[in-house]
């Protein structure tokens, strides 16, 4: 059972509403396309655990707070004697492993996923006490990018590559599992501890109403290029087409996620 769903964040509803609208910098595109890649692998993730049969409370994106310290969890698992935490990796291409980091096939040092892993564990496990929860944290990361290949790969470590996913499922679908009143009041938990208002702003470049190209968006590819033929608004590059009406309140949304401290202007941006 999904217990928190998954959504876009507020980073990447703005970066690709900037992506759109304006040119970006190559590092705040750079920053834009990680994101978006980083959130379809999550949901490539949820794909599964959307299918899972046994009983189970599933939450995604958690941020939360544990000695002074926030961090955020990719997704987690909690079934009737373990609480499984994911940290999902969306590489793509070929790797390696060597000296207890991992590198890029061109010698590109990325940030050690089992370091991100661990550090979660750690403040994760603390905070599960302080509110009286014992079940013993089983930790993964996972790469759920079927285009991925980690050579020298490490052994008896908590990875799952992604030739063993639906295998890995398909055993955690067959625990036997028994939820509890207690198992709800730990998903309850963790959902009141969500941090929904960061003290740390995103990574937003700066930007004005006068250097953003206008128009009305594609409801399905983001494209200004659409066009309209009465009360229908037609994409000439995905087909898509919906009426004017949906597509005006669109765009209204997205001036007022751009422009919060103006939503009562009655300025029309489009």
């Amino acid at each position: 059972m999904i217990y928190k769903s998954r959504e876009k964040s507020a980073e990447l509803k703005i970066m690709e509403m900037l992506h759109t609208r304006m040119d970006l910098s190559p590092e705040d595109k750079k920053n834009y396309l990680n994101l978006a890649k980083g959130l379809e692998g999550e949901m490539r993730f949820d794909s599964f655990t959307e299918k899972l049969q046994c009983e189970c409370l599933v939450l995604n994106d958690l941020l939360l707070a544990s000695n002074n310290t926030t961090f955020q969890i990719d997704a987690l698992i909690i079934v009737s004697d373990t609480i499984y935490l994911y940290e999902i990796k969306n590489f793509e291409g070929d790797y390696y492993y060597k000296d207890g980091d991992f590198y890029s096939i061109r010698h590109f040092k990325v940030l050690n996923p089992l370091h991100q892993l661990n550090r979660k564990e750690s403040l994760l496990l603390p905070l599960l006490r302080k509110h009286g929860y014992h079940l013993p944290l089983d930790g993964k990361v996972v790469f759920i990018n079927e285009n991925f290949t980690l050579y020298q790969s490490p052994m008896n470590q908590p990875i799952i590559y992604p030739t063993q996913i639906r295998k890995y499922f398909s055993n955690l679908n067959n625990i036997h599992s028994k939820l509890h009143k207690r198992h709800k009041l730990l998903a309850e938990k963790l959902v009141s501890l969500h941090i929904t208002n960061p003290s740390v702003k995103p990574n937003i470049p700066p930007y004005d109403y006068t250097q953003l190209r206008k128009g009305i968006s594609c409801g399905h590819c983001k494209s200004l290029s659409v066009l309209v033929d009465g009360r229908k608004c037609f994409c000439p590059k995905c087909k898509h087409e919906e009426t004017v009406a949906s597509g005006v309140v669109r765009s209204a949304r997205e001036f007022q996620t751009l422009f919060p401290e103006k939503k009562n202007d009655n300025k029309n941006h489009s």
